[in-house]
């Protein structure tokens, strides 16, 4: 099954309803949609000769010619490879090249990036999507929709993993199939009149779900900014009825930094937030400002959005008397999955132990794009290996303790990062922390704590370490505090906590 027959299902139900807008602006109605899919199609296969199972790049920020080009691209019978337009050259050379993308579509400056990769043998073609030579495929006679297996490949999510380049993450049509299915099952129904905010990048989570709105008919808007802005964000809340969107938390706190004074959530549906840790405390203020409209989600590029969920009812169960606990936790395994947390040799550990946890279920990825060696490693067993760390408890509620190459060893004891960002969060003065290890000759690692420091506030490194002893182990606190105006991210809001160890390898020496 091409996961595209959703969208022509759609169309064919609801074809006047919204299905792309800019702000508050119709671009495309669902009619309009399937008709240019099915003309980038013609255009692919006919124009440009592509066949089913070549690749081609989705290199842009979020705007409605993004979900025109990826299903064109799937109508086609071919596979997308979404790449976030805020890479490097190097990086977009090195997935462009990995993949075998015959042609790419961009926006006029990154088009101007990728222009050089053109016509070396690979990459044939970029198409600005802000030019003529895009509008004139919308006077195509439409394709019509190529029929694909549900095994075979659809999108290649490049994700870098624990380590190394960029790997791509094959997802077949049955993988999408399957996250689309679990987001009805565990997260939200959808109705042709709501909508889906794109104020997170669409060459990641929001994009992904955003195929579930098309499957209902939804309205999908791009904000005018094509970016995060939380004043525009509001004002969108106010203008549409429905309303979801996909966030990473550090999006969730600059929403709640942002606000001036109340703000109308009436037309709120939900906030699925998700792509790291959530803090209780930073979780608790959420509901407070959102209300009852959160769910977090646990997933990776390899099981794309789909492992773990906490519902709403776990967000607004205050009386349970492991509340705080279940807030501080992933949630439980979604419907499609199965997970288990094991030890180094792949048995599976009691519950309230930590280990690795791995995973299996449809949505889980084919396995890594023409990389046997990382595929067989990262699935061996017929279990994704996620690097991630956890504990399991007897209600089957998952607890990350971190990524494995987090993890703090220090005087032979573990010592999980997160632990200690959750205590020096609840100091009032301080806005966000990173927590990582530093080489030490005698304990092996020493934890060093990377704070900001709340606006309006001020705080010594005596008094946090004061608050810390207070409230963990003296083991675990850390033995040095580096103030920062901010911390370094990724472009989907994770702290880079690479670039922070390797400035402490610069400069200093082990203690």
């Amino acid at each position: 099954m091409n996961v595209a027959a959703l969208l022509e299902k759609s169309a064919r139900t609801f074809p006047d309803r919204p299905a792309l807008t800019t702000g508050t602006a119709v671009v495309r109605t669902y009619v309009d949609l399937h008709l240019m899919a099915g003309r980038i199609a013609r255009f692919l296969n006919s124009h440009l000769g592509l066949q089913p199972g070549d690749r081609a790049a989705i290199v842009m920020k979020n705007c409605t010619a993004y979900y025109e080009v990826l299903y064109g691209i799937w109508f086609a019978g071919l596979i997308a490879v979404p790449v976030n337009a805020k890479l490097h050259a190097d990086e977009f050379a090195h997935i462009i090249n990995d993949s075998g993308a015959r042609v790419a579509f961009a926006d006029q400056d990154v088009a101007e990036t990728l222009g050089p990769l053109a016509g070396g043998g690979g990459l044939e073609q970029v198409i600005a999507v802000d030019t003529r030579e895009y509008a004139v495929i919308d006077r195509l006679e439409p394709a019509p929709l190529v029929h694909r297996s549900a095994s075979e490949a659809a999108w290649l999510f490049y994700t870098s993993g624990t380590t190394g380049r960029p790997k791509g993450a094959t997802l077949t049509h049955r993988n999408l199939l399957m996250m689309i299915l679990s987001y009805f099952a565990d997260i939200d129904s959808i109705s042709p009149l709501d909508a889906i905010l794109h104020a997170a990048p669409m060459s990641h989570g929001s994009g992904l779900y955003g195929l579930p709105h098309i499957a209902k008919a939804a309205n999908n808007v791009i904000p005018e900014s094509k970016g995060f802005d939380p004043n525009e964000i509001f004002y969108l809340w106010k203008r549409h009825r429905g309303v979801s969107m996909f966030a990473a938390p550090t999006m969730v706190i600059r929403l709640m930094n942002g606000l001036t004074g109340p703000v109308d959530t009436s037309s709120l549906k939900l906030i699925c937030y998700g792509g790291g840790p959530m803090y209780v405390a930073d979780t608790i203020r959420a509901l407070e400002f959102f209300g009852p409209n959160l769910v977090q989600i646990f997933g990776q590029g390899e099981s794309p959005m789909t492992i773990t969920y906490l519902a709403r009812e776990f967000h607004t169960d205050v009386t349970n008397p492991r509340y705080h606990e279940r807030l501080g936790s992933v949630g439980i395994a979604r419907t499609d999955i199965q997970f288990r947390v094991v030890d180094t040799e792949d048995r599976a550990l009691p519950a309230g132990e930590t280990g690795e946890v791995i995973v299996r279920g449809d949505v889980v990825m084919a396995g890594y794009w023409r990389n046997p060696q990382a595929t067989a490693e990262t699935l061996r067993g017929g279990w994704l290996h996620t690097g991630d760390l956890g504990s399991v408890d007897k209600e089957g509620f998952l607890t990350l303790k971190d990524r494995s190459k987090d993890l703090i060893i220090s005087g032979g004891t573990n010592i999980y990062p997160r632990e200690v960002e959750e205590i020096l969060l609840r100091h009032p003065a301080v806005l966000e922390a990173a927590v990582v290890g530093r080489p030490h000759r005698h304990w092996g690692e020493e934890v060093v704590a990377f704070v900001v420091i709340r606006p309006g506030y001020t705080v010594t490194a005596d008094a946090l370490d004061e608050f810390c002893v207070k409230h963990m182990a003296r083991f675990k606190r850390p033995r040095c505090y580096e103030f920062e105006p901010s911390l370094p991210k990724n472009n989907y809001g994770k702290v880079l906590k690479r670039s922070l160890r390797e400035r402490l390898r610069a400069s200093s020496t082990p203690g």
